[in-house]
């Protein structure tokens, strides 16, 4: 864990677990969002082809996750910490310029 502090730039384990925990609820959130939005789309996963339909749900959840993430770190007052994460994935991802 310290290493992992360190790296982040944090100092106490409580920040830690908040992190933590803003990660966990964000990926429950962005899954159980998906679902609404792909069978608003009209996808369903009885009728439309298995690949199409994970697919279109899995590229669906990163753009949700990502905001999801952003707002939920200033939900828990962390949000120059998870600001300067996405930051570094959406350049990690080559889509910096979407940042300028």
């Amino acid at each position: 864990m310290k290493k992992l502090k360190q790296r982040w730039g944090i100092d106490s384990n409580l920040q830690l677990a908040v992190i933590f925990l803003v990660f966990a609820i964000t990926g429950s959130t962005a899954t159980k969002l998906a679902a609404p939005v792909t069978a608003f789309i009209g996808l369903d996963s009885e009728t439309t082809n298995a690949w199409i339909y994970w697919t279109f749900r899995i590229l669906l959840i990163f753009p949700i996750y990502q905001v999801l993430l952003v707002a939920f770190g200033w939900l828990f007052g962390q949000f120059q910490f998870f600001w300067n994460f996405e930051k570094k994935m959406i350049n990690r991802l080559g889509l910096g310029f979407l940042l300028k």
